[in-house]
């Protein structure tokens, strides 16, 4: 077991090695602009990615702002249970995120898709949407990146066919802009 347990953190720290932290920051360049301009952001999307863009929040609007008097505001079009089960169980599981965004999106507003695959039917639909109305798009991905990191302006992609070390970079994503924007926002 001791050497599965270190095998699997060896290939995280080769995964983390290997990030593009250009594209990187210019994906937080795009979250701080926002910030700046007091857009929402809508952060989305299924699974383990759904607990993700949950903690983004908690971490975004409470834990980076909280000495701030300008506060982000992001939004987890995730965290409704009652309206995703009934998107879903009346329309379909494919718009619970894009039916959410309809009428409420702006342009100036911002889109933090994370998909693993980055081929997730209901986050595609709704990145599709912000794309026809002009909204930027951060696509937080996996593996190839799939049709997200396709449709992305900005792109968070962690190059690796693993789930789960897929969603612990991207949940590392969450602290290291935590830590980066505090100290940024503090000056």
């Amino acid at each position: 077991m001791e050497n599965q347990i270190k095998n699997y953190f060896e290939r995280e720290k080769e995964v983390i090695s290997n990030l593009n932290y250009k594209e990187i920051a210019e994906a937080m360049q795009e979250i701080k602009a926002a910030y700046e301009r007091e857009a929402t952001i809508y952060v989305f999307g299924n699974g383990g990615s759904s607990a993700t863009a949950s903690h983004f929040v908690c971490d975004f609007n409470k834990g980076i702002c909280e000495k701030q008097d300008k506060k982000f505001n992001l939004i987890c079009l995730s965290d409704n249970t009652p309206i995703i089960t009934a998107i879903a169980n009346d329309i379909s599981y494919d718009e619970i995120f894009s039916f959410q965004l309809k009428n409420k999106l702006k342009k100036d507003d911002l889109i933090l898709a994370i998909s693993g695959s980055g081929n997730s039917k209901n986050v595609i639909k709704a990145v599709e949407y912000a794309k026809e109305i002009g909204t930027k798009v951060v696509g937080i991905t996996g593996y190839s990146g799939g049709k997200l990191k396709q449709l992305a302006d900005y792109h968070m992609h962690v190059n690796v066919d693993d789930m789960q070390i897929t969603e612990d970079v991207h949940m590392a994503f969450d602290h290291m802009m935590y830590r980066v924007l505090t100290d940024i926002l503090a000056g």
